[in-house]
């Protein structure tokens, strides 16, 4: 970070993966006098082979686009080390066995995970990164696929890690146009994702946070890309997979963790007059692992319980 004091200005030059930024100081003002940014090469990683992340892999007679035939996983990678990896891997390949995929000897957690850390390498993601991976049956019609070997696409993005709980409560909503209901594909997270995608818009037009899905019940499930926990009176709840949420796997982790401690986590159905008398409000995922809610409409929440949490179970899992 060079520094060039000059008779009245001081001139600051800031770099990071981003690119380099020129200030000037003067009489406690500063002032942004350039940006160079630093333009970056994405690659993928397609059916064991890395190529540049423009390249067009996706047929038109993919089951993935025809008929959302597939599952994903988004993971963390930290200094080379997939977070919850076998969190992942265990949904991963259960619901694989729900769709009735035939992966194949050589189709392995193992493999998957050296893929995604060969991705990584290739573009330099050393500290912390996102990953994507997508898995879908390729070609064919409905009633016949030319096979069920699993295709698939890695993606990954650097993404800087998060050191502290969110300093502002999120604002959500609760969604209530499409709902979900309980059967043998709620808990997967299956690349036909129409009612989170519906949500989201509802997030992204009314300037929110995030949102809160409910089922056919009217119960609420989870949020747009995490699930839901609440607090009341000390105890910590989250809806069973039974309401139609989709299994994370930050949320298995968390019940696993605080199972034997002193405020182990209870499963119980959420309504939405019961969280208008909730003391807390917080959703988790793989990504960002807790994030607190400070407003849900006109109830307002606190973040003790999720800052002890964050403090005690999410910030060993970046180190």
């Amino acid at each position: 970070m060079p520094v060039v004091q000059g008779s009245y200005y001081i001139f600051v030059e800031l770099t990071n993966s981003v690119g380099s930024f020129l200030l000037r100081l003067n009489q406690g003002q500063c002032h942004l006098l350039s940006v160079t940014t630093v333009t970056m090469e994405l690659f993928i990683h397609y059916d064991g082979k890395i190529m540049p992340a423009n390249t067009p892999v996706v047929p038109a007679a993919s089951r993935g686009f025809r008929y959302a035939d597939g599952l994903f996983e988004t993971l963390r990678v930290v200094k080379g080390r997939l977070v919850l990896r076998d969190l992942h891997f265990g949904r991963l390949f259960h619901g694989l066995s729900v769709l009735k995929f035939q992966p194949g000897p050589h189709f392995t957690a193992a493999k998957l995970e050296s893929d995604i850390l060969r991705l990584c390498d290739k573009m330099s993601f050393t500290a912390s990164a996102r990953i994507r991976l997508n898995i879908t049956r390729g070609p064919g019609g409905l009633y016949d696929p030319e096979s069920h070997h699993p295709h698939v696409v890695i993606e990954a993005w650097p993404l800087e890690l998060p050191r502290q709980l969110n300093e502002n409560g999120l604002v959500v909503d609760i969604y209530e146009e499409a709902r979900k209901h309980y059967d043998v594909l709620a808990n997967l997270k299956s690349n036909n994702y129409l009612p989170y995608v519906l949500a989201a818009l509802h997030v992204k037009e009314n300037r929110l946070n995030d949102c809160l899905l409910l089922n056919t019940e009217g119960r609420i499930c989870d949020a747009t890309i995490a699930n839901v926990f609440w607090v009341k009176d000390g105890s910590i709840y989250t809806p069973p997979l039974t309401e139609g949420g989709i299994a994370g796997v930050m949320r298995q982790f968390l019940l696993q963790e605080t199972a034997a401690g002193p405020h182990p986590i209870q499963e119980a159905p959420l309504t939405p007059e019961l969280l208008a008398t909730a003391d807390e409000l917080f959703l988790t995922n793989a990504i960002q692992g807790i994030k607190w809610v400070g407003q849900l409409r006109d109830t307002r929440y606190g973040n003790t319980m999720a800052a002890a949490l964050y403090q005690q179970y999410i910030l060993p899992l970046w180190a």
